[in-house]
């Protein structure tokens, strides 16, 4: 445990900001798996719907550090590609 002041105070902020990415994880994960069931059922206008869904919300983590611009980039990219392949 620490006892410097500023050492508890970086604690307190690494458990928020991990608290933070775990759920932007949890969101960014639960988009994902509706728009790769909605491909696997072969349902087009759920897929595009699920499709936007899922890629605000990587938008949004890339936005806020949670993942990387390029990881996301290439995530939306072979979601396009599945979606254009289910038209």
């Amino acid at each position: 445990m620490a006892n410097i002041k500023s050492a508890k105070k970086r604690i307190r902020v690494i458990d928020k900001k991990t608290a933070r990415n775990i759920r932007v994880r949890n969101h960014v994960k639960d988009a994902e798996k509706a728009f790769l069931a909605a491909v696997e059922a072969g349902n087009l206008e759920d897929a595009e719907k699920a499709f936007k869904h899922a890629e605000k919300k990587l938008m949004q983590a890339a936005a806020k550090g949670t993942y990387h611009k390029n990881t996301v980039s290439r995530k939306v990219g072979r979601f396009e590609k599945k979606l254009n392949t289910l038209k």
